[in-house]
């Protein structure tokens, strides 16, 4: 099963995400994680990624598409994948086709979770960081015990202001995917509103499609 996860930020890609990797064996590979570790492992291609961050450039799509590419050739990706973080433009969806092409792959469903933009805004802005442990509250969903000593404060990047413009970029340059990926019949929504368990449950019925 080869999937792909899009969704704007705050939709609960990571939670469900959790799950999906935990019931259908596949793997997750989540970019910037593969960023991270070819830089921390000294690779080649995670050097090439450091001079560009050093100079405080984004790291070039050729340059992502190689590291994927390493990353499809491990046999544990053989169960399947879930990629999330990528592609987030329709060129750097058409590179991934290209190289999926090459090595003899096909993507099986793109999973677009949709969230409406005040909840997602809702969500994020409602978090609130302890300074002393890290730990993470939210005033609606998960507020802190009445009777803990915390030190909360909200991070800079969940502030409405900059929610709303990370939701933008996502519109502007993410959004087209789901065109994209509509094109080729393999876009599938589902409803990022609810329980927990139901979103899940309606992601397990697509994807019981392909088991």
């Amino acid at each position: 099963m080869r999937l792909i996860f899009l969704g704007p930020p705050g939709a609960g890609k990571g939670t469900q995400a959790q799950y999906i990797v935990r019931d259908y064996g596949v793997t997750q590979l989540s970019t910037g994680d593969i960023l991270r570790a070819n830089r921390k492992d000294g690779t080649e291609l995670g050097k090439k990624a450091q001079t560009y961050m050093d100079a405080g450039d984004l790291v070039p799509d050729e340059l992502i598409i190689d590291m994927i590419k390493e990353e499809l050739k491990k046999p544990e990706i053989q169960k399947g994948f879930l990629l999330d973080g990528f592609p987030r433009t329709v060129p750097q969806a058409e590179a991934l086709d290209t190289l999926l092409d090459e090595l003899g792959l096909k993507l099986d469903s793109t999973l677009v979770l949709d969230v409406p933009n005040d909840e997602l805004v809702k969500r994020i802005t409602g978090r609130r960081t302890d300074r002393k442990t890290g730990k993470v509250f939210h005033v609606i969903f998960n507020p802190p015990p009445e009777d803990g000593d915390f030190d909360l404060y909200q991070r800079e990047d969940d502030k409405e202001e900059t929610v709303r413009n990370r939701i933008k970029v996502y519109e502007d340059q993410t959004k087209p995917l789901i065109d994209y990926y509509s094109k080729k019949g393999i876009a599938e929504t589902i409803e990022g509103i609810g329980k927990i368990d139901e979103i899940y449950g309606n992601i397990q019925k697509v994807l019981d499609k392909y088991k």
